[in-house]
């Protein structure tokens, strides 16, 4: 038995293959640096889809899909910002998800990757005192989340960003959040409540939490001088270190090297991209050192920081906005699982005391 299911292959998925020792992802056959060049968010979610569910394979109609579920999702914000008073932007989202009826017309998945960022963008302006955006029916996922968080469109270099970073996270195997959606999924709870099932677990920091702290390292180690030394000082403590290391990769993530070339796109991020390689660089040399046996290198969640900040995203809301990427994918397995699969129910090794006979009278 292996500790947290490491190396167990538990099903057969058509989604995506995570190699960890290449280093490399492919989604539905295309390499993950493929789609991220030929492909924005709604073209990775037909592609995910196809075969499955309605929009499958075909891009156009994902996108007025979503399109005509923002719209519908528009109308229980007010409901969402009165529900979520207080709460973080992934509590509210979570609040939002709960919303969603079962009985809803609309296909479940349009629904739910449609409302997603409507409610995202809703609990971020409001936070700010500022009024809910209604959607736009004729902009992509991407331009209209961007539109409704800043109050009007972003130049066409940050659209491009993050809908590269939409499609990069789009999907990744069975990664904790989405094995959860799947064992939801197999008790035919339906699509809304497997998706929330994986929002709950995502919002875990060991999963979804790490893109906010890679920046509170940066603030930390403020100049390259300081670097090596707070690395030092680090390792002394036992802290670890955030946007390094993955269960699967041995090697680089390859989204690391996607996201880092999509920053590198964006006007006024030189300085901080090149302070950010440096840094990098510090990490894996006192990684080296300090953990010899173990290969630790850069995942995905390291440059993840650098283009949410340069996209402006408050750091709070970076694990809502994963979700609103990883949404498409969690759909995609909850139709696979839904396909073919039965009911998700291992076993479990008992290490508790045998039965004991009890003296006197029977205890109530």
């Amino acid at each position: 038995m292996n500790s947290g299911l490491d190396g167990v292959i538990v099903a057969d998925t058509a989604m995506s293959e995570v190699d960890g020792e290449a280093g490399r992802l492919i989604v539905r056959g295309h390499t993950v640096e493929e789609l991220v060049a030929t492909c924005g968010f709604e073209g990775v979610a037909a592609l995910l889809w196809d075969g499955f569910a309605q929009g499958g394979g075909d891009e156009r109609a994902v996108r007025e899909g979503f399109a005509s579920a923002r719209g519908r999702a528009f109308a229980e914000v007010p409901k969402l910002l009165q529900a979520a008073k207080g709460l973080t932007p992934v509590e509210g989202l979570r609040v939002g998800l709960g919303m969603l009826a079962d009985s809803e017309l609309m296909p479940h998945h349009y629904l739910v990757c449609g409302a997603l960022p409507v409610f995202l963008a809703a609990l971020l302006r409001t936070s700010e005192g500022k009024s809910a955006l209604a959607p736009d029916p004729t902009l992509s996922t991407a331009q209209d989340l961007l539109r409704m968080i800043r109050g009007q469109r972003a130049d066409a270099v940050f659209e491009q960003a993050l809908d590269a970073y939409l499609a990069t996270i789009a999907d990744h195997g069975f990664n904790a959040s989405t094995f959860t959606a799947r064992v939801v999924a197999s008790t035919h709870a339906g699509l809304i409540s497997s998706v929330l099932a994986g929002l709950c677990a995502l919002k875990g920091p060991l999963h979804g939490g790490a893109p906010g702290p890679v920046l509170d390292m940066f603030d930390e180690i403020g100049s390259l001088e300081r670097a090596s030394a707070w690395f030092d000082d680090a390792f002394s403590k036992g802290t670890t270190l955030m946007g390094f290391g993955h269960r699967i990769y041995k090697v680089r993530d390859p989204r690391a090297d996607v996201l880092k070339n999509t920053v590198a796109t964006l006007p006024q991020t030189a300085g901080r991209l090149a302070f950010a390689v440096e840094v990098e660089k510090s990490a894996i040399a006192a990684l080296r050192r300090y953990k010899p046996g173990r290969r630790l290198d850069t995942n995905v969640e390291y440059y993840t920081a650098l283009l949410l900040e340069a996209l402006e995203i408050p750091r709070s809301a970076f694990t809502a906005l994963f979700a609103v990427g990883r949404s498409a994918g969690w759909c995609a397995h909850i139709f696979e699982q839904e396909k073919g699969g039965r009911i998700i129910r291992p076993q479990s090794n008992y290490v508790g005391p045998r039965p004991i006979t009890w003296g006197g009278s029977p205890r109530r």
